[in-house]
């Protein structure tokens, strides 16, 4: 047996930490650009011209409401209460992610009341859930966007499936209509945390926000309506909701690749590897609420939403000289891969060195 000499251990290890050294400062050296290009600087012209105009239309909704009084004209009301209230949403979103205010309890505290007093969503639950997917994007076990569910988003979770349900899941990317009762699993969602979690911070305000929004809400709609047009409204808003939030957030890593349980990725690549950019320009951004720039929300989460299209370029020319891949496509061609994947996800490989993600970490 040849014993190993000290030669070769010694270049070993420093080889090891230059790699580490090197991945964390390609991450370093773009942050550096960003900030130097002020694109981490608050934007408060932009978030609150876009909360007041939100909460006009809010406001101005509910008064033609009242003018309109019983009639089937109503659900038109609700549809734009829907999309209204998936802006109200966005708005939610960047304040958690502290993009609108330098201090931290502003940022929490404006998110809380959008998320709970105005749209019925539980700013702690959807915080611990939307903080552990950013540190881990599409990593099995990790990621709770991808966890278990109505759908199988990885090759593990289709394999242990059983009955009926390991049959439709060759047909999931078909299923894409679900999408209109995620408004109503979130709500959902949000309601058992609130009553299941003692240690929420902030619960009870919560839970007040919350019920008083609901107990509003269906107040005035059977104030106005008879029981059955309330209930086609209320599944009208709630529908359209749920649709406009799913389109938004599911062409963002679905069909991306799926990072084993053991694998460790430096930052960088984590972010960008793992996630996926929409084009179409300003329409698509407000549409998705800045979400179509979603390599870029990743890698700076504080970032103001306007500015991720201009970080846009100094992240792609980043991405192209470190070798890195960049994704970027259209609406269409998103879901096109996205059905593609679901239906074939039981097929897919859990080998990672057979993933294309693996290629920039063999030696």
């Amino acid at each position: 047996m040849t014993p190993t000499s000290p030669s070769s251990t010694a270049t070993t290890k420093p080889e090891a930490v230059s790699r580490r050294v090197r991945y964390v400062s390609t991450y370093t050296e773009l942050s550096h650009r960003v900030q130097a290009a002020g694109l981490l600087r608050r934007r408060y012209a932009y978030y609150w011209s876009k909360i007041i105009i939100t909460m006009t239309a809010l406001a101005g909704i509910w008064v033609i409401f009242a003018f309109l009084g019983n009639s089937w004209f109503q659900l038109l009301l609700a549809a734009g209460l829907g999309a209204v209230l998936t802006q109200l949403t966005f708005l939610g979103h960047d304040s958690a992610h502290r993009q609108i205010f330098t201090s931290h309890h502003w940022n929490d505290w404006t998110s809380r009341v959008l998320a709970g007093l105005f749209v019925g969503l539980s700013h702690g639950w959807w915080m611990s859930k939307h903080s552990r997917h950013h540190a881990n994007p599409n990593k099995e076990g990790a990621d709770p966007d991808i966890g278990p569910s109505a759908f199988a988003f990885t090759p593990t979770i289709a394999a242990n499936r059983r009955g009926l349900a390991a049959r439709l899941t060759r047909w999931q990317g078909y299923f894409f209509p679900l999408a209109l009762f995620m408004g109503l699993a979130l709500h959902i969602a949000s309601i058992q945390r609130l009553l299941h979690q003692q240690q929420l911070k902030h619960r009870w305000w919560e839970v007040a926000f919350i019920a008083g929004r609901f107990g509003g809400y269906i107040t005035v709609l059977l104030l106005v309506l008879p029981p059955g047009k309330a209930a086609a409204f209320f599944g009208v808003q709630m529908a359209l909701f749920g649709l406009l939030l799913g389109g938004a957030f599911a062409p963002n890593h679905l069909g991306m690749p799926i990072v084993p349980p053991d694998m460790k990725i430096d930052f960088l690549r984590r972010q960008v590897l793992m996630s996926r950019n929409i084009t179409g320009g300003r329409l698509t951004s407000f549409a998705m609420g800045g979400l179509n720039y979603q390599i870029e929300h990743h890698l700076f989460p504080n970032m103001p939403r306007p500015n991720l299209r201009k970080a846009q370029a100094l992240v792609r020319d980043h991405c192209a000289k470190h070798d890195i891949h960049y994704t970027e496509t259209s609406f269409v061609g998103a879901y096109r891969v996205i059905v593609r994947y679901l239906n074939t996800v039981e097929h897919a490989t859990t080998d990672p060195f057979r993933c294309p993600l693996a290629a920039q970490y063999r030696t």
